[in-house]
């Protein structure tokens, strides 16, 4: 625990973010740097609380020791909170940055109050641990002789293969993209965790520590350039499948065919991908202005469209006269069938028909089928 009433005395001050005008211009993190004396108080609110539920089951899923690393803050004892918070956490900068924090939600002060920062705790003393040189490579003393191969460098793959790696056997990684990572790599946008800063540092930690990794490597049946994964379980001791879902999970509600409508994991991997490989110069990533360009040339067509059906009365069959917006002055303007034939194909109904209807002079031509 930390201080005995400090959860009486003390506020919840949660660590604020950068200004969002700043933020705005640059894909940088969004955290601002740690307050050591905000973090000191808030570790001063973690109470005793009896059972701990923030370490429990419905709370922190790795069951880190947090009430012992928040009082080791509270005392100015950063080492000693470091190593607590590794003897359940192999990456504590990635849970510290995009956990979702469940902890802080079982917190039994929260019951009355704001829950203490954990979160914000727990990211100040893994990133005060590599300021001062505390985190170092850390390779076994000696080896089992056993090979192991993980397939998929997601959390759960490097985290294994951290573990088995500790335990002395030899590990081999595949990551079938072309950087090493998975989800933390592709699927957490760079200003929640940054992956030159964060991401890769703890990756080149682990070469150090003796674990291979490789990249564009699709296990399959060995054909079409694919490694096998009958050549995996022979050459190796063991094989662990830590692989993440890769066919989303559709949703079959009006609208989801419409245009800028995505997957999450198609957008944030074209876009952090584009990001790493030019700092989105190649233009290979999904663009909301893009979207927006198309819905104002969808809403021109459509206005030039409105324009035509309430012109005035035809001359001849197929002929629409244009009125100036100015003078008022009515003029040929051309056949609603040429509009028909060259509207574009995107806004036809389903189906692909946009015909024109053709009445006694006097009426009004009509387009179907175009804006249904």
């Amino acid at each position: 625990m930390g201080k005995v009433t400090g959860f009486m005395e003390f506020d919840r001050n949660q660590a604020p973010y950068r200004d969002a005008g700043k933020r705005l211009l640059d894909f940088q993190e969004i955290y601002t740097d740690h307050d050591e004396a905000r973090l000191t108080t808030q570790g001063a609110r973690c109470m005793d609380c009896g059972v701990p539920f923030c370490q429990s089951d419905d709370g922190c899923p790795i069951h880190n020791l947090i009430p012992e690393w928040n009082d080791l803050v509270y005392r100015d004892q950063w080492r000693e909170a470091l190593d607590r918070l590794h003897k359940t956490n192999n990456f504590p900068e990635f849970t510290g940055r995009v956990c979702p924090a469940p902890c802080e939600g079982a917190c039994v002060l929260g019951i009355t109050d704001p829950a203490v920062t954990i979160k914000n705790i727990e990211m100040a003393i893994i990133d005060r641990g590599f300021e001062e040189g505390w985190v170092k490579p850390n390779p076994p003393a000696q080896r089992t002789g056993k090979r192991i191969a993980v397939v998929g460098s997601g959390p759960a793959g490097l985290a294994a293969a951290d573990q088995l790696n500790k335990a002395g056997h030899t590990v081999t990684v595949y990551e079938r993209a072309d950087r090493i990572g998975g989800l933390l790599m592709y699927g957490i946008p760079n200003m929640k965790l940054d992956k030159a800063e964060v991401v890769e540092r703890r990756l080149n930690l682990l070469r150090e520590e003796g674990v291979e990794f490789v990249a564009n490597a699709h296990i399959g049946d060995g054909s079409d350039g694919t490694i096998s994964g009958a050549d995996l379980v022979n050459d190796f001791d063991a094989v662990l499948l830590a692989t993440g879902a890769t066919i989303p999970r559709d949703l079959p509600i009006p609208g989801r065919d419409l245009r800028g409508v995505h997957f999450a994991m198609e957008f944030l991997t074209a876009n952090t991908k584009s990001l790493l490989d030019s700092g989105h110069a190649d233009g290979a990533y999904i663009s909301a202005k893009r979207q927006r360009r198309h819905r104002d040339r969808r809403r021109r067509y459509r206005h030039r469209l409105h324009r035509h059906l309430h012109a005035p009365r035809l001359q001849e069959p197929g002929e629409l006269r244009a009125v100036s917006k100015t003078t008022g002055s009515s003029g040929p303007g051309q056949p609603l069938a040429h509009l028909a034939e060259n509207f574009p194909d995107r806004l036809r109904a389903p189906g692909g028909r946009a015909t024109v209807r053709q009445r006694p002079p006097g009426l009004c031509d009509l387009v179907h089928g175009v804006l249904r």
